[in-house]
């Protein structure tokens, strides 16, 4: 069976386990706290009907993964699937879950930290991934449910990190974001850049370096835009032998991210379809 789920270090608190549910009722968490509510026969039919869209969905993602890694003569298992579940509620977190993702990433703190809370019960065993531009504001709110930072792209965050990590007592494994086309606006650290940063992560305590990620720039083959990123990640693995996570691909641009050596890609629209509104 393909294993679809990153194992990291992290020291982690334990197993929480969920408590049975009486039947007919559902559970759902407010600022951390369990409050059962009853479920109606519309909400069950529609449960079961967003449970089939999305192993459906599920299905053709893992289809694309697997004929991409054909492609290129590599094992489907080396690819990890991250579900991007922004805008959407924790309870499609949960059926994503139950249908064997155990891995999902948020880009905004604001919607991430109670999305987190409420899928507490999922510890250990779900991990989840922050992948937007992050402020050193946000640093101490992020680590307390992240294990894994896609974004550290300068040497303020960096400090930062380590600093709410050793704080929190948490390992924290972070990504080199490397910029493919040099716009501040997208975040990144130009290629130059990139080995200096990744050992300012690996000599910062609590944070553990793990690879480099990196987003396609739009109005670029993808092919083409993703050309510098193997060079960029073997700087990186100078620094750190183990750091062989290659954090790249969405939706639309999975394949080319996979011929590349991507072993993480980061998949929403794909995978939950067409993104609600973000209110908040």
């Amino acid at each position: 069976m393909t294993n679809w789920t990153c194992q990291t270090s992290s020291n982690e608190a334990g197993w929480c386990g969920a408590p049975a549910l009486d039947s007919g009722a559902d559970s759902g968490r407010v600022g951390g706290q369990r409050h059962d509510v009853a479920v109606t026969g519309e909400e069950s039919v529609a449960g079961a009907g967003r449970r089939g869209e999305l192993r459906g969905r599920l299905e053709a993602v893992r289809g694309r993964i697997a004929a991409a890694c054909r492609a290129v003569g590599r094992d489907p298992g080396e690819v990890t699937l991250i579900a991007i579940t922004k805008t959407f509620p924790a309870s499609d977190v949960r059926l994503l879950y139950e249908l064997g993702v155990h891995d999902v990433g948020e880009n905004r703190d604001q919607e991430a930290a109670p999305k987190a809370a409420e899928c507490a019960d999922l510890a250990p065993g779900l991990t989840w991934h922050f992948v937007g531009q992050l402020q050193t504001n946000k640093a101490a709110s992020v680590v307390r449910y992240a294990r894994i930072i896609h974004s550290v792209d300068r040497l303020r965050l960096v400090r930062a990190l380590g600093e709410q990590a050793r704080k929190a007592d948490r390992l924290i494994t972070c990504l080199v974001q490397v910029s493919l086309d040099a716009d501040p606006r997208r975040g990144g650290a130009v290629p130059g850049q990139v080995p200096e940063l990744a050992a300012a992560v690996a000599a910062e305590q609590g944070l553990l370096l793990g690879g480099v990620m990196a987003i396609a720039p739009l109005g670029v083959p993808p092919a083409q835009a993703f050309a510098p990123l193997p060079a960029a990640a073997a700087a990186v693995r100078k620094i750190r032998s183990a750091a062989e996570m290659i954090s790249a691909g969405m939706s639309a641009d999975m394949e080319a991210a996979i011929a590349v050596g991507a072993t993480h890609v980061r998949v929403g629209t794909a995978l939950l379809g067409d993104r609600p509104p973000f209110v908040g």
